[in-house]
């Protein structure tokens, strides 16, 4: 679950702003299920669910693309003398001269954690986990890199706890890799330490980010070997009324020739790479709509080719098959998001652009199912959106609602509805498209160019 999110001077973000899912004061007790408390507090809460609105172009995406490259930061180490990829902001003097600042706070194992680090183009030049407990901060690393280089990490515990890990604190790692990549990257996890472990699953395997032009990337696979799973979609799928009666995914073996025959030579040897470093033995690689190619690892290699096919039933009750493929933008993009209502407890789904290709009645159902599924679980759901049928205080809280703002210097603020206090019966929607909550776009004088092109 995250608490907190904080990001200065990356893409649109210029001085620190800020995205909170702190729980605040409800205008009633109708929410109470929209809430889990904070671990080792007496009252804090964290809400499962926000919508974040805003115009084209005011940074609502960016928020969503800074907590991915903070997330490729965790996982991916980098290559030597490449830098740290940042993008900084633009709409100011300077700015490629100070560093790019993150922080976020996460529940994971029922404990509060805090992440946060600087980065110049070529160095993370600070970098911190600490856990939270009842605003004490207990540090697990700290880590500073200076100005010629020399990456110098300070912790007491993991000296203590493992030989490998503590000989890696005392080398540091590269300077433009966060140390969490490093020992992801160079460590087993039997020698992580069991809090970095559990920040590190948490990172790989419960925060996942969900693009507008992207596709759950294992869906081929979690469609194949979950039953659970298949059918939940494929049901979810008919009650939608996109026309599916079922879905079903087949997993076809094939020989090596032929998987380098469909595949260019780089992607099998990366593949091939991939398989032989992964624990589980496997690799996943996603070509177009409908074309998932898995390697398993035993005694020997297997090469599988994973296909996604819907069913509907003909006037005749007869079925017909069709490939994901032939399906419509809005079917595959509802596929696409099911796991976030069928998932791992402690999952966070952050979809960008929810709407994209989606029916509004759609999007609204979909979100009211999260919520009621949800009562009992620790899941969590983020979008972006421009739909504005969801701004309904009987969906969601004020705090649950927030907007993205570019200001005239070319920089995002957030900000949430419940700054503005607004009463319960008062009608969200409306006054929103009217400009009351700003964060919507205001057009020109478009007479002017209909005249001119009459």
């Amino acid at each position: 679950m995250i608490v907190l999110f904080s990001v200065a001077n990356f893409r649109s973000f210029s001085t620190e702003e800020s995205f909170s899912l702190v729980a605040g004061k409800p205008l009633s007790t109708s929410h109470q299920t929209h809430v889990i408390p904070i671990p080792d507090t007496t009252t804090a809460q964290v809400l499962k669910t926000a919508v974040l609105y805003g115009a084209n172009g005011a940074g609502k995406s960016n928020l969503f693309k800074a907590l991915d490259y903070l997330r490729m930061l965790v996982l991916k180490p980098r290559k030597k003398n490449s830098g740290t990829g940042r993008e900084v902001f633009r709409f100011a003097e300077n700015t490629s001269q100070l560093p790019s600042r993150f922080d976020l706070q996460f529940i994971t194992q029922g404990k509060l954690y805090r992440f946060g680090c600087a980065v110049t183009d070529q160095y993370i030049i600070e970098e911190s986990l600490v856990q939270v407990i009842g605003g004490q901060e207990k540090a697990v690393y700290e880590r500073i890199t200076d100005e010629d280089g020399k990456v110098t990490i300070e912790t007491r515990e993991a000296k203590n706890r493992n030989q490998k890990l503590a000989a890696l604190v005392t080398v540091g790692g590269p300077q433009n890799q966060t140390f969490l990549a490093t020992i992801r990257a160079t460590l087993d996890e039997a020698d992580y330490g069991e809090e970095i472990a559990a920040v590190l699953a948490w990172f790989e395997n419960s925060l996942i980010l969900i693009a507008p032009d992207a596709s759950f990337g294992s869906l081929g696979a979690k469609l194949a070997n979950d039953s659970a799973f298949r059918e939940f979609a494929g049901t979810f799928l008919k009650a939608s009324a996109t026309g599916v009666s079922a879905i079903k995914a087949q997993k076809q073996e094939i020989t090596e020739e032929a998987l380098h025959s469909l595949l260019p030579e780089s992607l099998v040897s990366r593949l091939l790479n991939e398989v032989a470093e992964d624990e589980e033995g496997k690799a996943l690689v996603q070509l177009g709509k409908n074309k998932e190619f898995l390697i398993e690892r035993s005694d020997k290699n297997h090469y599988y080719r994973l296909t996604i096919q819907t069913e509907h039933k003909h006037h005749k009750e007869k079925s017909i098959s069709l490939d994901l493929s032939e399906e419509s933008d809005g079917t595959r993009r509802l596929l696409n998001l099911i796991p976030a209502l069928h998932h791992l407890h402690n999952a966070v789904y952050f979809i960008d652009e929810i709407d994209r290709s989606l029916h509004p009645m759609l999007v609204l159902k979909f979100l009211e199912f999260f919520l009621k599924s949800s009562v009992d679980e620790q899941r969590q759901i983020i979008v972006t959106t421009h739909e504005s049928h969801l701004l309904d205080l009987d969906l969601l809280r004020r705090d649950e609602i927030w907007f993205a703002e570019k200001g005239k210097n070319g920089a995002t603020h957030l900000y949430s509805l419940s700054d503005f206090k607004p009463r319960k019966d008062f009608d969200i929607r409306k006054h929103y498209l009217q400009g009351r909550f700003s964060a919507i776009p205001f057009l020109g004088h478009l007479e002017h160019l209909l005249e001119e092109t009459k």
